[in-house]
């Protein structure tokens, strides 16, 4: 069964774990946010008098509510088996100072008769020939565990009743598991508690830990951790966590939204911090590095994956932290992550993994490396830290110079440089977002060597010299005077009088847009850029108001995608045209998801989010267009 939907998403620092709308718990990454994600699945039930397994997850008698405690990233799931008339609060949350996750489950008997339950777990470890997974039973729970990885899952309190190792999976749903072995060479393996006969009205809990450690200590030394981690108050850890959230809430409102009067603004309230609290769920914490969003599709059925840091996203959702009081977080990426991963030719490659690591990729795409020079002038203007500037300046002037050389080859078309994919990562060949990206890479280098001024005369024993800079900075605005000149004679369109994306399919694409918001090539009102909104709002929009990211986009049916929509909205705000503004923007409102996270794509048959859903770009170009209404 794939799992393509994230619907909720939780964490810290070091933990990554979403779930279903139903409160299955289908992923689990640590130490970072990408690479290493453990389940293969992770399935929770109850064997309630002498029935058989009731899956939580998955019943016909079951119904659902799922809800996040207020401002945080605590999950609850409200699972009521209609059957035999149980409720089931199911709280899902990650400790703030230990990297185990809580999951703590409340059983009510609202039926009038008693109840006598056994609560199981059966789950799969992801498992390979070079680290091949096996179990062992503990008293209160199960150790699975591989050459350089072991999960543990086990209760606080509760001793188990009787577990399986072998063979589980033709046994589990019967709920009768019982295996003579205490060790052996399953990936998948169950446990059983017995939380005894539950009469009508009355409650009974469970509380669960899952501890992960990446180390591979001897088993001995895990045992010894998970004493010491079920001795710890975890009514306690609740309450902190629930308070920390709601304390890094306060400090990132950035943009101090009001409270809502209307159901409206109260949407609009919702999505917003809930883009706060996603953002520091997709950040390495160590190295800067920021994934687009938690993994969708492990095996590839649909897409190369998602869990990776792609310096063109991150570049906006850096600009997101700033406008949220995250500037720490923005500067390390710049400083640190970009530094430890820029190429010796000064650019930067397609994605990387969050430790700086090179990621699986299918070809280079130059506005990666033209998008962090432009970010990072950006951070400077919500900063103005010059001493920020001076960190990275030798980083932006070795992107500079690939840059050039990119520009020079592409005008005297030497074919060496110039032939890179588009930002869709679909198409080679030279297209109009790729060259605008340069353009205003070219303008944050200008305006870099401004702000520092005289300074770069002292700057790395007087390596800069005035004469130098001076000299670089004519080359760089007249390639700028070359960009827009070749995008005007190539990339415009005198029979749809329009611009089109690039030199071959001269198709109409969204991310034309980008030569206006945020790149500055050309201002709202040029003629030919009317004429080019015109033709977007043609061929683009669908009849519910989402707008596809080019003609003919069949990617999963060419639905609508999120940030086409904020795309526009950022244009007609920028050209003055609240109206229309509010048409593009509301669309992204009434698709956002149950938890109020904003997907890749929308379905247009159920205005549902229906793939990557917690997509950091989508998210933070919400908060951009939040930004730009709000002056």
């Amino acid at each position: 069964m794939e799992k393509y939907l994230n619907e909720a998403i939780i964490g810290n620092k070091n933990m990554l774990v979403t779930f279903s709308g139903k409160g299955e718990m289908l992923r689990l990454s640590y130490p970072n946010r990408d690479n290493r994600q453990y389940l293969k699945f992770f399935h929770t039930g109850v064997k309630i008098n002498d029935s058989a397994l009731i899956y939580l997850h998955e019943d016909i008698n079951n119904t659902y509510l799922q809800y996040y405690d207020t401002d945080t990233n605590i999950l609850n799931t409200e699972i009521t088996n209609t059957y035999f008339n149980l409720k089931v609060l199911q709280t899902d949350f990650a400790s703030i100072k230990e990297n185990i996750l809580i999951k703590k489950y409340s059983f009510i008997n609202e039926s009038n008769i008693d109840l006598n339950l056994n609560f199981l777990i059966h789950s799969e470890l992801l498992s390979d020939q070079n680290n091949f997974v096996g179990a062992m039973k503990i008293d209160t729970g199960m150790i699975q565990y591989a050459h350089d990885f072991t999960v543990a899952t086990f209760a606080k309190e509760n001793k188990l009743l009787s577990h399986q190792i072998n063979d589980s999976n033709n046994t589990i749903n019967t709920a009768y598991i019982q295996d003579k072995d205490y060790i052996g060479m399953s990936k998948d393996s169950s446990i059983s508690f017995d939380l005894g006969t539950i009469k009508p009205e009355e409650k009974k809990e469970i509380e669960i830990c899952v501890y992960i450690d990446e180390t591979r200590k001897t088993m001995q030394a895990v045992e010894d951790e998970i004493e010491r981690i079920r001795k710890i108050d975890l009514n306690k850890e609740y309450t902190n966590v629930k308070s920390y959230w709601r304390k890094f809430l306060k400090a990132h409102d950035g943009l101090g939204i009001k409270e809502p009067t209307n159901s409206y603004e109260e949407k609009i309230y919702e999505i917003y911090k809930r883009s706060i609290l996603l953002f520091p769920l997709l950040l390495n914490q160590t190295t800067g590095g920021i994934i687009a969003a938690p993994e969708v599709d492990e095996d590839l059925t649909q897409c190369g994956r998602y869990a990776y840091c792609w310096p063109r996203d991150a570049v906006f959702i850096t600009r997101a932290l700033d406008i949220l009081k995250m500037n720490k977080e923005t500067e390390k990426f710049y400083s640190n992550f970009c530094r430890m991963t820029q190429s010796k030719n000064g650019m930067w490659e397609q994605r990387f993994y969050t430790d700086g690591r090179l990621a699986p990729c299918w070809g280079y795409q130059i506005d990666e490396t033209a998008s962090v020079v432009y970010g990072v002038y950006n951070h400077y203007e919500y900063t103005k830290s010059e001493q920020f500037l001076k960190v990275n300046l030798h980083m932006c002037e070795k992107a500079i110079d690939f840059l050039k050389r990119y520009v020079r080859d592409l005008l005297d078309n030497t074919g060496i440089y110039h032939v890179s994919y588009d930002l869709w990562e679909m198409y080679e060949g030279t297209h109009m977002y790729s060259l605008a990206s340069i353009f205003a890479a070219f303008d944050a280098i200008i305006k870099i060597y401004k702000v520092l001024g005289k300074d770069l005369s002292d700057f790395e024993n007087n390596r800069l010299k005035e004469e130098k800079v001076n000299k670089n900075i004519e080359e760089i605005a007249k390639l700028q005077v070359e960009i827009k000149k070749y995008i005007q004679d190539n990339l415009y369109d005198e029979n749809r009088k329009s611009y089109v994306r690039n030199t071959s399919d001269r198709r109409i694409d969204i991310s034309m847009i980008g030569a206006i918001v945020p790149f500055n090539v050309f201002s709202t009102k040029e003629k030919r850029v009317l004429n080019t909104i015109d033709n977007i709002n043609l061929t683009l929009r669908t009849y519910t108001g989402g707008y596809q990211r080019f003609e003919y986009d069949h990617y999963r049916n060419g639905a609508p995608w999120t940030i086409a929509n904020l795309w526009m909205t950022l244009y007609y705000l920028q050209n003055g045209e609240k109206k229309k503004a509010k048409e593009t923007f509301d669309f992204v409102l009434k698709t956002a998801g149950k938890h109020y996270f904003l997907g890749e794509q929308v379905d247009n048959n159920t205005l549902k989010p229906n793939w990557v859903i917690g997509l950091g770009w989508a998210h933070a170009m919400f908060i951009i267009v939040l930004e730009e209404m709000s002056k």
